[in-house]
């Protein structure tokens, strides 16, 4: 199942990996008039208030003030399926080896623009630049790697735009994000839930602590940062150009890393009087239970760096006659800064990392967690045509291609995508002079994803002989509306 999170801001959001217009955990639903050409010819295109997402430097082309708001109806599925995985001594686990999960979200946006004079224009919005969110199924049989993946980044962003002279405008928009993060998993004791009872065995009693095969890792961060949107409009007649930057923005989440059902090893209780220790590296025996002693809840407070990438868009509209233009866009995403999840420590009276940083394990001070990424830079493509079919309708197609960032040697279970296509349907209706709504609705295709993942020290070197294998197949449906107003 894929589970709902909300975000404060009074603005419900919730995204999937393999739902969104979007290449790694990037979103493009800002616009429902863009996403009917596929996002071709966004920013270049003048349409509606969304531009101040779109090209910042186009607000000088609107007339008077204006604004636009809509939400977008995502639902998409992924299917898994010939799923196995091994526990760090390389122990079969059990577990649900296929599954369908659905989902079925609103994400919504708003702006508002105007002017303070013929050249000068100013405006400002609420939307999501980024999001991801998956969750598995308790039972499933790669849960030592992945449970619950959230990612979450809501913007409110300032814009202000000038107007050089008739045909060349310039923008920048400061965008506020709040970003929260969630990566959870069921932890792999070096197999001792896989080992059952079979453990008495070891002790020569019936010791076996059930609540090993619950110990659940969770680790939440939250933080505030700012970036900027950089944007230039052409308008050379019946071709209009825009070239749109938007930066990087550097998180550094703190939160909270919790555990829970840990085995307690007789060398950490070696001489206490409530305990019996077998060997060193065992657990030890609870003289209160009679069963392999647990530590029932830990927490550390911790941090993780995220950095969401910079890119950059080219984007072209083009009239060919008074009923038909055509757009293009490219752009170039900047993922290859997403190199690694990094979970240290942020804590003066550490817990977890005490025994996670140890050299048999992450190898490094402080650390409670590492997935390494080595995530590519990107490019996407798209191409468009709208067809002004009278003063109230115009309708819209377009055609994209998303390229993955993730190379086979590095897909795992928390983001199981590859390249995607996109063909989408739009039109715009106006209701009046001052109102117009804009329909969308997209439609994904995604080949057969294989993940084959394994576990990493801090150092990028594999460890254990843990891992998990499994095919996906990913689909997504995005159906959206806008609602305009001209003041």
């Amino acid at each position: 199942m894929l589970r709902k999170a909300s975000l404060p801001l009074a603005i419900s959001l919730a995204f999937a990996s393999q739902s969104a217009f979007a290449e790694g955990y990037k979103l493009f639903e800002q616009s429902v008039s863009a996403a009917g050409n596929a996002y071709a010819g966004r920013g270049a295109q003048i349409s509606d208030a969304s531009l101040l997402y779109s090209n910042p430097a186009a607000l000088t082309e609107l007339e008077g003030a204006n604004f636009s708001g809509g939400v977008n109806l995502i639902y998409a599925t992924s299917r898994y399926s010939d799923a196995s995985a091994q526990s760090a001594n390389g122990m079969a686990v059990s577990g649900r080896d296929s599954g369908k999960a659905t989902l079925s979200e609103l994400v919504p946006f708003g702006f508002y623009t105007d002017h303070f004079s013929d050249t000068i224009s100013w405006g400002i919005g609420i939307y999501a630049p980024f999001g991801l969110s998956s969750n598995y199924h308790d039972d499933w049989v790669g849960r030592y790697f992945a449970d619950e993946t959230a990612i979450k980044v809501v913007a409110v962003q300032p814009t202000l735009a000038y107007k050089l002279n008739q045909v060349w405008s310039v923008g920048l928009g400061i965008n506020i994000n709040y970003a929260e993060g969630t990566l959870s998993k069921y932890k792999d004791h070096s197999g001792l839930c896989e080992l059952g009872t079979n453990i008495n065995g070891l002790y020569g009693a019936n010791v076996y602590n059930a609540a090993y095969c619950d110990s659940h890792y969770e680790v939440n961060g939250d933080d505030v940062a700012a970036g900027y949107n950089l944007g230039i409009h052409s308008d050379l007649g019946t071709t209009k150009l825009a070239l749109v930057y938007h930066s990087a923005v550097k998180y550094n989440l703190k939160g909270d890393s919790e555990i829970t059902n840990t085995p307690i090893t007789g060398a950490n209780v070696a001489g206490n009087p409530n305990f019996i220790v077998a060997r060193p590296e065992l657990p030890a025996i609870s003289l209160a239970t009679g069963k392999l002693a647990a530590n029932s809840y830990l927490n550390e407070q911790s941090k993780l760096d995220l950095t969401t990438p910079a890119n950059l868009a080219f984007s072209a509209d083009q009239q060919i006659t008074e009923l038909l233009s055509v757009q293009a866009s490219v752009t170039w995403t900047g993922w290859s800064s997403f190199e690694s999840i990094d979970i240290v420590s942020d804590d003066s009276t550490p817990s977890i990392s005490l025994s996670t940083q140890l050299p048999q394990n992450l190898n490094k001070e402080g650390y409670i967690g590492y997935i390494p990424e080595h995530w590519h830079d990107t490019w996407s493509f798209s191409l468009g045509t709208t067809v002004h079919y009278d003063d109230q309708l115009t309708l819209r197609t377009g055609l994209a291609y998303d390229e993955n960032p993730i190379t086979t040697s590095h897909k795992t279970a928390r983001v199981p995508t590859a390249d995607r296509i996109w063909w989408t349907w739009g039109a715009t209706w106006a209701l009046s002079a001052a109102q117009s709504v804009d329909f969308a609705y997209g439609y994904m295709w995604m080949n057969k994803v294989s993940i084959d993942e394994h576990e990493y020290n801090a150092n990028g070197n594999r460890i254990y002989n843990s891992g998990v294998q499994a095919n996906y197949r990913n689909k997504a449906q995005v159906l959206a509306v806008q609602w305009n107003y001209k003041f």
